[in-house]
């Protein structure tokens, strides 16, 4: 059960409903984790203007979403596990690939370098080696693609960091951790 309340877009302050119904709109649905941060429309508002940003980055949906996966399996987030698998599902990626991602590798090169190197930055907390950071180089990767990645990585640290800390009730296929996550006593 969810520690915050979970806002219903209905009852919402106006500065609130206006971007749950933003998100609505654009989604066709509003997931709980939105809902929970719409408990500060600032917070929300923030998230969701890099979320936007992101959208125009060179890096693609697809990508984006690997790296994703292998954030939230780093982090032990089942529920954005679980809400990534159901996003990387619509972006193309196969029950396989997410699997890889998840443990920080894929089927394709250039994408398997991109998710060990957010995977690196993940466990290091940006403490990357120079090998690390070659690897990205000699997978092509240009300054801006670094800086994207490094930005995708952050932006779900932080989705899962609160989804972690306010227990949100899970409303995607809930999908297990490969391994259990270290956490806190209840």
């Amino acid at each position: 059960m969810s520690r915050l309340e979970i806002i219903d877009p209905k009852t919402a302050s106006a500065p609130a409903k206006a971007l749950l119904d933003a998100v609505q709109a654009q989604l066709g649905a509003t997931p709980n984790f939105i809902r929970v941060l719409a408990n500060s429309p600032k917070a929300l508002e923030g998230f969701l203007g890099l979320y936007g940003a992101a959208a125009g980055f060179s890096l693609d949906k697809a990508t984006q979403e690997r790296i994703a996966l292998a954030v939230a399996e780093g982090n032990g987030c089942q529920y954005c596990v679980s809400a990534h698998t159901a996003i990387g599902r619509h972006a193309g990626l196969s029950n396989e690939e997410m699997a890889l991602n998840r443990r920080g590798a894929s089927q394709e090169a250039r994408a398997g370098a991109i998710v060990a190197f957010a995977k690196a930055l993940n466990d290091n907390l940006g403490e990357v080696t120079s090998d690390e950071f070659g690897a990205a180089r000699a997978a092509g990767l240009t300054d801006g693609e670094i800086v994207e990645v490094i930005a995708v990585v952050a932006l779900n640290v932080f989705t899962n960091v609160l989804g972690k800390a306010t227990r949100v009730d899970i409303d995607f296929p809930r999908i297990d951790l490969l391994a259990a996550p270290v956490s806190a006593a209840a």
